[in-house]
């Protein structure tokens, strides 16, 4: 038990961390020396840490955790060399991260819980509920496993891989924080994008804060009915609520939202749909990402063709809507979120 009483110094900002070794009777500026450290050298242990006295780092080493998550496994693509990753937290649970190579930089896409309680129908994330929420350290961690793995700066950053971020809503946003950071990372919040699947009250929280950061709704429905049948949030936070709340995020921070559409079969991709969605969004500044959905075994859902995917697109952009289809990274590796957890977790039981 007594580690759990262990400050966690990952998850401090350079303030916090300051009047956090005045406590131990050390000096403001040491501070300045362990940030980097942690947030730029990435030490994996404090010994590690070369310019700091030996005092010091006992003190640190009794009173302190250092959040550093292990690799358990790694998932590479032949097809675009998209790295699907799990990490095992320092508890023991799971999580995925996700590496994806574009021509304007590495994107990352990171979990912010382990599992997830919110219950949309194609998500693997969701089946087996909420463990609990992750620190901010242990949101940070997967980025920085990431780039330490690769050698590579990580220069995009999307919060949308296992759980909702919004409810994780205060480790999430001091994640953002430490994240854009002049002395961490320094990942500009024009970089990050969090994609919520509608928690009202919290995305206008956010849109308060006047972040700089993209916000990204995940729609997949054109009308209040279809998209309950889809997300159970959608039951509480009706689809003109969580549009009217994506416009004031808008007006907030100046900031274009972003509505995320997995297209079902025979389930959201018809005309009427395409029709019906236009009327939702005409007139807003946003973008639509299409989304053909990824087929997981657990659920019957299955992707449009190609052809029903640019019919789609082609009746939204008639409403002046700005649509891209995602290109699809990591098809042949366990790319759907949940997905490479679940499947690891399984094989562990089986051993």
């Amino acid at each position: 038990m007594q580690n759990m009483q262990k400050a966690d110094i990952k998850s401090y900002t350079q303030q916090e961390l300051s009047d956090f070794l005045q406590s131990l009777g050390e000096k403001p500026f040491r501070a300045k020396q362990l940030y980097p450290w942690l947030h730029k050298k990435h030490a994996k242990s404090f010994e590690e840490m070369t310019d700091i006295p030996k005092k010091l780092k006992e003190k640190l080493i009794t009173t302190c955790s250092l959040t550093v998550l292990q690799q358990a496994d790694m998932q590479q693509s032949k097809l675009d060399g998209t790295r699907k990753y799990l990490f095992t937290l320092p508890d023991g649970n799971l999580v995925e991260s996700v590496l994806m190579h574009y021509s304007h930089g590495n994107s990352v896409c990171i979990s912010s819980q382990v599992g997830c309680r919110m219950g949309c129908k194609f998500c693997a994330s969701t089946l087996g509920g909420l463990v609990r929420n992750l620190t901010p350290a242990e949101l940070l961690e997967q980025v920085y496993r990431i780039q330490a793995d690769t050698g590579e700066r990580v220069s995009n950053v999307v919060v949308m891989g296992m759980g909702e971020p919004l409810d994780n809503y205060g480790n999430v946003l001091k994640f953002i924080k430490l994240l854009s950071d002049g002395n961490g990372l320094n990942i500009s919040q024009r970089s990050i994008t969090l994609s919520t699947c509608g928690i009202v009250p919290k995305m206008r929280e956010l849109a308060d804060e006047k972040l700089q950061i993209t916000l990204a709704l995940s729609l997949h429905a054109p009308t209040q009915e279809k998209r309950m049948a889809l997300l159970p949030v959608a039951k509480k936070y009706g689809i003109q609520e969580a549009v009217d709340a994506c416009k004031y995020y808008f007006q907030q921070t100046g900031r274009r939202v972003t509505f995320e559409y997995s297209l079902v079969g025979g389930a959201n991709d018809s005309g009427e749909d395409a029709r019906q969605l236009g009327e939702l969004l005409s007139g807003m500044n946003c973008h639509v990402n299409l989304i053909p959905v990824n087929p997981i075994g657990e659920r019957e859902y299955q992707p449009p063709s190609r052809k029903e995917v640019l019919d789609f697109k082609n009746k939204l952009e008639k409403y002046g809507i700005n649509v891209t289809i995602r290109r699809e990274m990591g098809r042949d590796i366990d790319g759907a979120c949940g997905q490479l957890r679940k499947r690891f977790s399984e094989r562990q039981g089986e051993g």
